[in-house]
């Protein structure tokens, strides 16, 4: 029973659906009904949770599930509503453009009064708010780019080629000590936070959650894979400018020497990977399936659309001098208020 134990401990619960889900992956309950995924709030806690529960079972899944759980039936006829709850909304409040073409358009323009949560950080951010941000984004970063390998098997010809070669980077180009999930967890180090995979789970809110679910969702499904490659093409070409002010965040605040690395070295790869997303993985998608096109471009507003929803959840929290966690950092410790040594 070795493999019970592996894996984080489960979360606690934000609400019906996440307990039931919860309880039922402890094998003390039954699943909600699907129907009542309908219900919730489709960027709230409750559903996310619910949702990031059942897409962690395709990643390492929890300590004391059993690994049957990640393609039991009725868990996925579960999960199957909850995502056509949260990808309804999307379809909704997300689609801003009508071409891909002005979708990438607008991602390589930098706005020149740029307010985001990287500006802040640069210009005014405080080391616990630093230490927020990277215990929020400990739950994608953790992962890096495992989401977005799962659309390698159903790219072909350029756009596998470069897809697989900017995911080669990602995981280190073959080196233990540069997967750049290794790179994060060392950042995480010099801030004083626990580096463990899902420690801040509890901590995170609904809005990082929806970020990270939304990676699972499109790379679980091939009906996405076209909007897995624009979610993959907003988080590259953005990521240089976004990391060159955060590099600077680190160096301002006192950070440490691998913090301030994590980021440079994400301001010289994504530079690189920015031009070969493009001009080779969207390119040769869109050359074998051009039909795709649309769904790149949802892709990319899906993308942004919940990573405005986070920024303004931080921003909202900082500027009133309030912790953006649901569990706040001890500001001298670095741990959750409440943990135990």
């Amino acid at each position: 029973m070795d493999h019970l134990r592996r894996g984080p401990e489960l979360p606690c619960a934000r609400g019906p659906l996440s307990a039931a889900v919860r309880a039922y992956l402890r094998g003390t309950r039954p699943l909600p009904r699907p129907e009542e995924a309908g219900g919730a709030a489709p960027y709230g806690d409750d559903l996310q949770l619910a949702l990031y529960l059942c897409y962690e079972l395709h990643y390492r899944g929890f300590a004391g599930v059993a690994a049957e759980r990640e393609w039991d039936p009725p868990l996925l006829g579960v999960r199957a509503a909850l995502e056509h709850r949260f990808l309804t909304a999307l379809r909704a409040d997300a689609t801003v453009h009508g071409s891909l073409d002005d979708a990438l358009g607008d991602l390589l323009v930098e706005p020149v009064d740029g307010a985001g949560v990287s500006h802040h950080l640069q210009d005014k951010g405080e080391l616990w708010q630093v230490r927020e941000y990277a215990a929020q984004r400990s739950l994608y970063h953790l992962k890096e780019a495992d989401p977005h390998a799962w659309v390698l098997p159903r790219l072909w010809g350029r756009a596998k080629a470069a897809m697989a070669a900017v995911e080669f980077d990602e995981f280190g180009g073959g080196r233990t000590e540069r997967v750049h999930a290794r790179l994060f967890a060392e950042l995480m180090r010099d801030l004083g936070l626990d580096t463990t995979y899902g420690h801040y789970l509890d901590a995170a809110t609904a809005e990082v959650l929806a970020t990270v679910n939304l990676m699972s969702l499109l790379g679980l499904h091939r009906e996405l894979r076209g909007a897995l490659v624009g979610h993959f093409a907003a988080v590259e070409i953005t990521s240089s400018p976004g990391s060159r002010r955060l590099a600077e965040a680190m160096r301002r605040t006192g950070a440490g020497p691998a913090a301030e690395f994590f980021y440079d070295e994400h301001v010289e790869a994504d530079a690189v990977h920015e031009q070969v997303v493009r001009h080779e993985v969207i390119a040769g998608l869109l050359e074998e399936e051009p039909q795709l096109a649309a769904d790149v471009a949802f892709g990319i507003d899906a993308t942004g659309h919940l990573e405005d929803r986070l920024g303004d959840r931080l921003l909202t929290a900082w500027r009133a001098g309030r912790s953006s966690l649901r569990v706040p950092l001890d500001a001298e410790t670095g741990r959750l208020v409440g943990e135990q040594r």
